[in-house]
């Protein structure tokens, strides 16, 4: 397995200092991870983060990690994606999702309607662009050039880079299996290498279809690193934010995550978190987390429990470790990392 780490988040941008990431990221780098993700969620957008580091590093590649398709235009999100790649000797990633609705509707102003239609047609606009066409479609959401206007079918002045990776995060199944026909890799969200098969057939289902192996997608999963000789005391910490995110990333009617968590083996435990978080009971939200999803979740305990857990990883197919690797400071963060780089480097040599 490769590894790859993340920045940014909801909460990115609140100390406007940027210099402890770009650090984290250029001492990744020596230590040979392969890329880094940009989050885009309320807080920095993702392609400014990965600018800024594109002039720091050399090597690692740089994804959005993603980029909200409501958030820009097809078209403009081509540009931008030429650019990156551009001024980053290509090293860029395309990394697109559909977010969700209380984002898309209350930040973007735009309706949640068939996303997985408009990433579709994003996807499609995007990779004719990439490849110098000039960009006329005629699709559901967006149709180009617009109807009864002035404008006309126009090609990027950039020239055509037909090598830009699309990565998509999907989470349901319809959505998985486009990425099995259509993405060159699928970030994951709300997965457990034990019940892969809940995300892994269905881009499979759709890889076949594509005449595709779901070897041709790079899949990028993981979760929190914590080194501890108290893994329970770590447990209860991490229920907060896996109460969040099946409580509040997204309406109580629309939850993609919490989805994918029932899908994955905790049904019941899903939707009894959402039912409370939604009532405001946070506390009692948080207490009903069970211990096994949290485990499952994230890497948690001494470097034998942390190895069999990568193992886990690797035999789902897993074929890059995304890892949040845990520590209050940089120092910190990084020998957490390169201890995790160290086992699964072990892994590949056994």
């Amino acid at each position: 397995m490769k590894v790859s780490i993340g920045i940014g988040g909801p909460a990115s941008g609140g100390s406007r200092n940027f210099e402890p990431v770009a650090d984290f990221v250029v001492e990744a780098e020596k230590l040979g991870v392969s890329d880094v993700w940009s989050a885009e969620a309320w807080g920095q957008d993702a392609i400014a983060p990965l600018a800024f580091l594109a002039a720091r590093t050399s090597r690692i590649r740089l994804g959005t990690g993603i980029a909200q398709i409501s958030a820009r235009t097809p078209s403009m999100t081509a540009m931008t994606a030429m650019t990156m790649a551009a001024i980053s000797n290509d090293r860029f990633m395309l990394g697109l999702g559909v977010s969700g609705p209380q984002v898309v509707e209350g930040l973007q102003g735009q309706r949640f309607a068939a996303p997985l239609t408009r990433l579709r047609e994003t996807v499609e606009i995007v990779r004719m662009a990439f490849r110098g066409e000039k960009i006329q479609y005629e699709g559901k959401h967006h149709v180009l050039p617009l109807p009864g206007g002035e404008g006309k079918a126009l090609r990027l002045s950039q020239p055509p880079v037909d090598s830009i990776p699309i990565y998509l995060a999907t989470l349901g199944p319809r959505a998985l299996e486009y990425t099995g026909e259509a993405a060159d890799g699928w970030l994951a969200t709300s997965y457990t290498p034990d019940h892969a098969v809940a995300h892994m057939d269905h881009i499979a289902a759709g890889a076949r279809r594509a005449d595709r192996s779901v070897q041709d997608i790079d899949i990028q999963a993981g979760g929190s690193v914590i080194f501890t000789d108290e893994p329970q005391r770590v447990i209860d910490q991490l229920k907060s934010g896996l109460a969040f995110t099946l409580g509040a990333m997204g309406s109580a009617k629309t939850n993609f995550y919490n989805d994918a968590y029932k899908r994955g083996g905790f049904d019941e435990d899903a939707r009894e978190v959402q039912r409370l978080w939604v009532a405001g009971r946070r506390d009692e939200a948080r207490a009903r987390v069970p211990d096994t999803m949290v485990e499952q979740s994230n890497l948690i305990g001494d470097e034998a429990k942390v190895l069999e857990r990568l193992k886990i990883y690797r035999d789902a197919g897993v074929t890059t470790f995304r890892a949040s690797p845990a520590g209050g400071t940089l120092e910190e963060q990084l020998t957490t990392l390169g201890r995790t780089m160290d086992l699964i480097h072990s892994l590949a040599s056994a």
